[in-house]
């Protein structure tokens, strides 16, 4: 399935990943620095968590972003009325020279087709001076929620995918990406958030939604697979019986046009 087909149901989004970029948004924003009067990127910008934070810190009106997914651009439109937000990817923006102050990317590079093109593009719609930031799941166990249900699906079929091996994943690598693109004073550091369950069937039903890698993968199982993925996940994130929360850590980096 293609990387674009991963992420179509906005409603389905919100409650699988959204209740943490939403939280997330606010650390990438303060950590790329953005401040009120700047003229804002949101690429890959989803449904709007970015958005949103990045419009009630500047104002809608400063605000634009991309997306590849027609019905997130359109979720993103009716949730942040008077932003720019276009469909297209991260490796051809839709912007001319210099239009920004500072372009950020939410949890994107993971997925995007060619990194170094979207690195090289999001610089170019950056004034010289401005800043270019993003951030990514770290794969290799932080983002709690993502490493569990692997886990759980390798405890059950040890042939199952996994994401690892996505870009942007370990620590050091969107730093690397930065440098390569001419990216000056570029820094890298972790966010981590956190997010609440009810309890653990509500966190499961969040995966039979089909949206992402994991979400794909548990609605493609059978009954029974699916069943003792469902037990083995509800081991490893600690036997909830009630209310739980999980944490999430994203690699970030920022870099000057």
């Amino acid at each position: 399935m293609p990387e674009s087909e991963l992420f179509q149901g906005a409603d389905a989004y919100e409650r699988f990943m959204g209740r943490y970029s939403r939280l997330l948004a606010h650390e990438l924003a303060r950590f790329a620095g953005v401040e009120p009067g700047d003229r804002v990127l949101d690429v890959g910008c989803g449904t709007g968590a970015l958005t949103r934070v990045l419009a009630e810190i500047v104002g809608a009106d400063k605000v634009a972003g991309t997306d590849p997914s027609a019905p997130f651009v359109e979720a993103c439109r009716t949730d942040v009325p008077g932003a720019d937000i276009r469909v297209g990817p991260a490796e051809a923006l839709p912007f001319p020279d210099g239009a920004f102050d500072c372009a950020l990317a939410q949890l994107v590079f993971s997925f995007v087709s060619d990194q170094a093109a979207a690195v090289r593009e999001m610089a170019r719609v950056t004034r010289p001076g401005g800043r270019v930031a993003a951030c990514v799941w770290d794969f290799t166990g932080g983002m709690k929620l993502i490493r569990s249900y692997w886990d759980a699906a390798h405890e059950v079929d040890p042939d199952a995918p996994d994401e690892k091996g996505r870009f942007g994943g370990q620590p050091g690598e969107l730093a690397a990406l930065w440098r390569e693109a001419g990216l000056r004073d570029v820094v890298d550091d972790s966010l981590t958030v956190a997010s609440g369950y009810e309890d653990f069937e509500e966190l499961w039903q969040t995966f039979l939604g089909g949206v992402g890698p994991v979400g794909v993968h548990a609605v493609s199982l059978g009954d029974a697979q699916r069943a003792a993925v469902r037990e083995a996940l509800w081991r490893r994130v600690g036997s909830p019986d009630g209310s739980f929360s999980l944490p999430a850590r994203a690699w970030a980096v920022v870099g000057v046009v």
